[in-house]
């Protein structure tokens, strides 16, 4: 499972920098969604993945961390406070310049 975790990581790290990279601002702002979404997961997976784990604490039992899974919480609600902002943003600058281009120029 952890494998899998870690794959699943890194695809959304490695498309997420790709699409940021891109010169238009749809891209960029959805390579800025997956990117979050690999950190969400990154810390998810730094409170060790447990199976069976009860969800209180009890005596001589293990159990998950429940921090991460605060900090996530935490993280996809502002992450998508962000979103949000920059759609908006991305379609004022559209309708103030013509473009859609992250730098404002006229494309081709």
């Amino acid at each position: 499972m952890e494998v899998l975790l870690s794959i699943a990581i890194g695809v959304l790290t490695a498309c997420g920098v790709f699409l940021i990279l891109r010169s238009r601002t749809f891209p960029v702002l959805l390579g800025l969604t997956l990117l979050s979404y690999a950190v969400n997961l990154f810390l998810f997976a730094s409170g060790r993945l447990r199976i069976d784990a009860p969800p209180l604490i009890r005596a001589g039992a293990s159990y998950a961390d429940p921090l991460p899974q605060a900090l996530v919480l935490t993280a996809i609600v502002i992450g998508f406070g962000m979103t949000a902002y920059l759609a908006i943003l991305a379609l004022r600058a559209l309708s103030e310049s013509g473009a859609d281009h992250v730098d404002a120029h006229k494309g081709p």
